[in-house]
């Protein structure tokens, strides 16, 4: 791996991360495949036509089905699924939380019901970087807690305790599997994850530690998991930088447009989040003047595209009204429209970010972007 700053506006970093499966630029937006594939009916055919630099995926949910071994049978998530580009896989710490009915933690791990069957399953950082390693992703998340924002202040101190002991342990199981013979990928990468709720001094001296263990990246977790955004963003300001600068910083699961500009501001360079797919297939669509509901009545006989001059696939070629028309008879076709135009929407938007740091400009640009965002309205002209 090579991670090279290209240049800094204030905090904002543009920076270009070199990868056995290719070279990316960041800051960058990772489209979420969860099972190995984006909702809404996208291929990767797709996410190359629009732009997509990384794919996400989920240790967990692909541990479940159809099993890592049957993908590493198939030669590793990028073949599995046809994707020559860099994949993101995260470690199955996240369903510790989004799980929470179905799991009991222990030292030693997580003791899971399977969501699907019921079917009694064990995860711990050993399991999760084998996982990980059959799955053969460019990569690797540690295995961590994600604690709610909320919780007591003695429950965040002893889950970042374990995390921290969970990532040493992760850190050494990937060493020994990439050091072994049939390992699919012996590049494969190893992020920690900061955690800590929104206490700023256990976010702080968790990220001191793990810094020290030289991995390959670092994650800010645990954040957009009940907190209000002005406390994402205060953390965020006393975190990341005692996070190694030379080093890529991702903010998992996070956010909006609006979310993925202040996080630039304070020296982000990854970004995942399900918006983007989950509110195009409700006919939610994104656009520079404001998100569009495209179920509204008003666009029945609009035969704009969703945005002018947008490169997208479905403005290219389809109208709203006929947009419309597709999701109000539930024809799959409208979903995968809004859900392409969205993820275009989002990995444009990070290429005008790196322009804009580029030039110096980052300011002037998010300050701009969001007025015109924000400014019409929750909806185009209101």
């Amino acid at each position: 791996m090579k991670y090279q700053i290209l240049t800094k506006d204030g905090r904002a970093k543009r920076a270009r991360l070199e990868t056995v499966h290719g070279t990316v630029e960041t800051p960058l937006f990772m489209n979420v495949g969860t099972a190995a594939a984006i909702k809404g009916a996208v291929a990767t055919s797709d996410l190359e036509q629009i732009g997509t630099q990384v794919e996400l995926s989920n240790t967990y949910h692909l541990h479940v089905r159809p099993g890592d071994q049957v993908v590493k049978a198939m030669g590793g998530i990028r073949r599995f699924m046809s994707w020559d580009r860099p994949v993101l896989t995260d470690s199955g710490g996240f369903q510790v939380f989004s799980l929470a009915g179905l799991r009991k933690i222990r030292e030693e791990g997580v003791y899971f019901s399977s969501h699907i069957d019921g079917r009694k399953i064990f995860m711990g950082p050993e399991e999760s970087m084998q996982i990980q390693s059959n799955l053969a992703s460019t990569i690797a998340m540690a295995f961590d807690e994600c604690a709610p924002a909320k919780a007591e202040r003695d429950y965040i101190e002893r889950s970042v305790e374990r995390t921290t002991r969970w990532l040493a342990r992760c850190k050494a199981e990937m060493e020994r599997l990439n050091s072994l013979p049939d390992t699919l990928n012996p590049n494969q990468l190893l992020f920690g994850i900061n955690q800590g709720g929104v206490l700023e001094d256990v976010r702080i001296a968790h990220a001191q530690q793990i810094a020290e263990l030289d991995l390959d990246g670092y994650a800010v977790g645990g954040l957009a998991v009940g907190e209000s955004h002005e406390e994402m963003y205060r953390i965020l300001d006393v975190t990341v930088p005692h996070l190694p600068e030379d080093k890529p910083t991702y903010l998992m699961g996070v956010g909006t447009p609006a979310n993925i500009l202040e996080g630039v501001e304070r020296g982000v360079d990854f970004f995942d989040c399900v918006y983007p797919s989950r509110n195009g297939r409700h006919g939610h669509v994104y656009t520079n003047h404001g998100k569009l509901n495209l179920f509204n009545a008003k666009y029945e006989r609009d035969e704009r595209p969703i945005e002018e001059g947008c490169g997208c696939p479905a403005c290219q070629r389809y109208s709203r009204a006929y947009i419309r028309h597709l999701l109000k008879a539930k024809e799959m076709l409208g979903m995968r429209f809004c859900v392409l135009h969205n993820l275009y929407f989002y990995n444009t938007m990070m290429s005008e970010i790196r322009e804009a740091i580029e030039n110096h400009c980052f300011a002037r640009y998010k300050k701009e972007k969001l007025a015109r965002m924000q400014g019409a309205g929750a909806e185009e002209g209101e």
